[in-house]
């Protein structure tokens, strides 16, 4: 008998430590007991009163950083495969690619000393291949390290393929307050933190050259424990493979609902089982919507509106309703060469990418929809598109209206082409936690100003803004100026700083906060690149620091830098906020400036008159360590064009270069007035061309510049 599976199960107070043989599940009772009504007895909790005493002194509390640390909330599963010098490479790999990313934690155990494990396996080496003293490590590895942190363990072999869905629902199932070892049941199975002191009597004393049958014997003689296939009317089903079989082949109950299948002898067979119970798994989830789907439609009868109440498709949110004309979600219109909504504003582009994919996509499905409700009487095939309309609705997911110039075929033979419009839905799936790392609202952050001389005048407005919001509140915040001159200007720096007026008021804000220095760092160069300034600045701050990339414009307060904290991580992701720019008050109020009244309410409602401004990319928050990183690996490309450094901002560094998330979101508390930009174009033709449509686009809204136009209109008729 071979070894298979075991899945070993305890409460975290008092791990269980579990056997297997062939796949058993094992689970610890707090009372050590399985027998009598006491271990089914439903839990209940015990209030701890709260008494301060007066004659103690006082003590901070202390609180967890995770509140599932404080509340006692366990992982529910880890899994640990056992695997071996030789199959170390290749089935483990196997059982790692088809079953490690449904589960939380996933380990391989080895008796290899110090092996190298393939990319991206979490491994423990024994420093012994003897099945038994495997066995026996692993075990008590996982009660050391892990007997606190989850409720359930699953231990399997690496020739054992685990359909990781239906093992996650069983446990899911599964209440930890029992001892429970349940797999399949040969030998002997079972184990808990009651069997953590007879381990090493075990080891000593239990002779045998399976692990199963050693880790069985243990729990059987100390515990009392045994191995079940069935618990509270749940199945632990198990299929086994014989030699030569083909898993396209079987077509059995047994297989189609095994929770594990063994044994299984190479990677490909591994996969090909994969692949198999996938399609097993994607039909059964078909045929319960369709299920679903007929009981929702047979129940809409019973609803006021009736049957017309239920939406298509059915099981589908209904479409959003919008309160206002403002809310209406546009269609966007598209042939199958062409948009006809581009995202740089143009009127018209050329279908390419992703957006050719999904139009490519969307008509096959129809033509293969349609095939499928009219034959044998009817058969389609596409000839073109005539019309074709799309929107995203944020509730239900992208909606399709097709114009089709259909060529239709009878069965005997006759055809004709006719036009026909279809609607399809392609609805927003589950949505995925990503787990990040841990951050905090702490870090200090570094914020850089670049200034040039043109941008002077509004270095006094910034200033006084990051007073108020910074240095009055002691935010944990430091500011260095960037001074940038060019060859003209830094000739005449002694004789007349054009810098002089910004650097009184420097002097002045220091006065005024005694304990606050704001330093500053004189650049020369004709072109102030991004990149070649950031360049100055990571060379004379630690790698560890935090920087915010600001300009003149920006109005900084203490709700946007703890969201730079926040957003900006570590080895992981940048963060490019997304200000909100003001219209020009002179097209917007025209002749009548906003009342004292009218700015009250505009940041009382929120933001109003402006726009989210997509083409600007100054501003960024990121560690200087990535930022180094995305240089180190950007050296290669720059050794023969120094001009790619005036060519590309830090957002395009860290995109072809980091490897890291680049977090670009639209940011309400980054507020600017407006301004009219200067766009140099020594630049890049891309940098130069975004900073002219921001200077359009940021004018006004349309209304407004409708307004200004029907105005003008009626002042030279008249």
């Amino acid at each position: 008998m071979r070894l298979s599976s075991f899945l070993s199960l305890f409460r975290p107070a008092l791990p269980l430590i579990l056997g297997l043989s062939l796949g058993c599940s094992l689970g610890g009772d707090p009372q050590g007991g399985l027998g009598g009504d006491a271990g089914n007895e439903d839990f209940q909790p015990r209030i701890v009163p709260y008494h301060k005493d007066p004659n103690k002194p006082h003590k901070k509390v202390l609180r967890t950083r995770y509140i599932h640390t404080e509340l006692g909330i366990r992982e529910r599963l880890l899994v640990g495969v056992l695997t071996s010098r030789v199959t170390l490479n290749t089935l483990a790999v196997a059982v790692n690619r088809t079953v490690a990313h449904h589960f939380h934690r996933t380990f391989f155990f080895t008796g290899l000393r110090s092996p190298k494990l393939p990319h991206g396996m979490a491994g423990v080496a024994h420093g012994d291949d003897r099945p038994v003293w495997l066995m026996y490590e692993t075990v008590r590895h996982l009660h050391v390290h892990y007997g606190s942190d989850y409720d359930w363990f699953y231990l399997a072999q690496d020739d054992t393929y685990t359909q990781a869905e239906r093992l996650s629902e069983l446990v899911g199932h599964l209440s930890a307050g029992q001892d429970l070892y349940m797999g399949r049941a040969e030998e002997f199975i079972g184990g808990e933190e009651r069997a953590r002191p007879h381990l090493d009597v075990c080891r000593n004393d239990i002779l045998s050259v399976r692990p199963d049958e050693w880790l069985g014997r243990c729990i059987i003689d100390y515990l009392g424990l045994s191995c079940v296939e069935m618990h509270q009317e749940m199945m632990y089903r198990y299929f086994e493979l014989e030699k030569n079989a083909d898993p396209e082949r079987e077509d059995s109950p047994q297989f189609k609902n095994a929770f594990t299948v063994h044994p299984v002898s190479e990677p490909d067979l591994m996969y090909r089982l994969h692949k198999r119970f996938s399609q097993i798994e994607l039909d059964r989830t078909y045929q319960q919507i369709q299920q679903l789907q007929v009981q929702i439609n047979n129940l809409s009868e019973l609803t006021p509106e009736g049957k017309e109440g239920a939406t298509w498709p059915i099981g589908i949110n209904p479409p959003f309703r919008p309160k206002t004309r403002f809310e209406v979600i546009n269609w966007d219109y598209f042939t199958e060469e062409h948009m006809y909504s581009c995202a740089d504003g143009s009127p018209k582009c050329e279908l390419r990418g992703a957006d050719r994919s999904d139009v490519s996509a969307v008509l096959e499905t129809a033509v293969e929809r349609l095939n499928e409700r009219y034959q044998p009487q009817l058969r389609f095939r596409k000839r073109r598109l005539l019309n074709g309309y799309r929107r995203f609705d944020p509730t239900r997911g992208m909606e399709y209206t097709l114009d089709l110039a259909l060529e239709v075929f009878t069965q005997k033979g006759h055809s004709q082409v006719i036009a026909k419009r279809v609607g399809l839905l392609r609805p927003l799936s589950s949505i995925e936690i990503i787990p990040m790392p841990y951050v905090t609202e702490a870090t200090r952050v570094q914020v850089i100003l670049p200034v040039t001389a043109r941008e002077q005048d509004y270095v006094g407005n910034f200033l006084d803004t990051y007073a108020m919001n910074a240095l009055d509140t002691h935010d944990n915040v430091l500011l260095t100026f960037l001074f940038i001159y060019d060859p003209f200007d830094a000739q005449r720096v002694s004789e007349s700083d054009v810098f002089a007026g910004v650097k009184a008021m420097i002097g002045e804000v220091e006065k005024r906060y005694g304990d606050t220095k704001i330093p500053w760092i004189s650049v020369k160069t004709e072109v102030p690149s991004q990149v070649k300034l950031m360049d100055i600045i990571s060379k004379k701050h630690p790698v560890d620091t935090l920087f915010f990339l600001a300009s003149v414009w920006t109005e900084v307060n203490g709700d946007f830098l703890n969201r730079c904290r926040m957003n900006a991580i570590s080895n992981w992701q940048v963060f490019f906020p997304i200000h909100f720019q003001e219209y020009s008050p002179a097209i917007v109020y025209r002749d009548q400036q906003p009342s004292a009244a009218a700015a009250s309410s505009f940041s009382s409602e929120g933001l109003r008159d402006g726009r989210f401004d997509r083409h600007v990319f100054d501003e960024a928050c990121f560690y200087n360590a990535d930022y180094m990183g995305a240089r180190t690996k950007m050296a290669a490309d720059i050794l023969d064009n120094d001009e790619l450094l005036e060519s590309m901002d830090v957002y395009e560094i860290f995109v072809r270069y980091s490897g890291l998330h680049v977090f670009r979101a639209v940011e309400p508390a980054l507020v600017q007035k407006y301004v009219q930009r200067v766009c140099n174009p020594r630049f890049s033709e891309d940098i130069y061309h975004r900073c002219v449509l921001s200077n359009l686009e940021g004018l006004a809204s349309r209304s407004h510049l409708a307004m200004a136009l029907f105005e003008q209109e009626q002042a030279n008729s008249t």
